[in-house]
Formats: structure tokens, C-alpha cells, sequence
């Protein structure tokens, strides 16, 4: 549990971060294929808000596939305390999805940012490590 706590901390130092404006922007991949190993697949793993005034609140959404072979079930999800995040509390069986509600709120925003939604999963890997997967969007401050 101890080791979970500190990889929890660490994520939720990264899980807001301001974007670089100089930064040429990054391709939105295309949805993530199915691939051999994979613990879940997401439709999406970025998100552009495009231009979002100071005081708004926007809603995007995630969702995953459990492409794992064996059931999962989320154990902690974290983000930016600019970030509301419903998530699935149940378990989802091999091929099963969900879907993480996310809503953001600009009312403390000064800049663009990109920002971190850390998933972790009550299951680990061969070495017993937890199961983390991360999902981020973006948006373009305008005041």
C-alpha cells in the first residue's frame, strides 16, 4: 500500500502542468488499436477543449475497453483539482467498457494548460506493480 501512496503522490504532482505556448502542438493520435498485451484500450488518449474563456466549464469524456483477458476494476482515478472525474466503480469482465465523465472548471486558470487524468487499476502487472494508464486534455485560456 505504501508503494501505491508514493506512485499516487508522484501522479498527482504531474496531473497539472502548464502548456508551453512556444510548443508546437501535438497530433491528436487516432484511436488506439487493439494491440497484443494490452491492459485497455482508450477511444481517445488526448482531448482539445480548443479556446475556453476564464469562468467556463466544459464535459469530454473517455472510454476504454478491457482488452486485458481477465477482469479490472478501477481503483483510484486522479486529475487537477480544476478536474471532476465520475468514473465506473464496478468490475468489468474481458472486452467490457467504461467511460470516465470528466468536467472541467477554468475559474482558477491564468494559462493554457494540458492536463493529466491518472487512472490506476486494482490490479498489477507480472512484477506487482499497480496497472496505470493516463488521459490528458487540453485547452487554450482565453481570458
Amino acid at each position: 500500500m505504501k508503494h501505491l501512496l508514493t506512485i499516487f503522490s508522484f501522479f498527482t504532482l504531474l496531473s497539472c502542468h502548464s502548456a508551453q505556448t512556444a510548443q508546437a502542438p501535438s497530433p491528436t493520435p487516432a484511436p488506439a488499436a487493439k494491440a497484443a498485451g494490452t491492459f485497455v484500450t482508450w477511444d481517445k488518449k488526448m482531448v482539445e477543449l480548443g479556446p475556453v474563456k476564464k469562468g467556463e466549464t466544459r464535459t469530454t469524456f473517455f472510454e476504454f475497453t478491457n482488452t486485458s483477458g481477465a477482469d479490472i476494476q478501477i481503483d483510484i482515478v486522479d486529475a487537477c483539482e480544476c478536474t471532476k472525474v465520475d468514473f465506473p466503480r464496478g468490475v468489468f469482465a474481458p472486452g467490457a467498457t467504461g467511460r470516465l465523465g470528466v468536467v472541467f472548471d477554468s475559474k482558477d486558470k491564468d494559462a493554457s494548460e494540458t492536463i493529466g487524468i491518472t487512472v490506476v487499476f486494482k490490479q498489477t502487472d507480472e512484477k506487482g506493480n499497480p496497472r496505470i494508464e493516463s488521459v490528458e486534455y487540453k485547452f487554450e485560456l482565453v481570458k
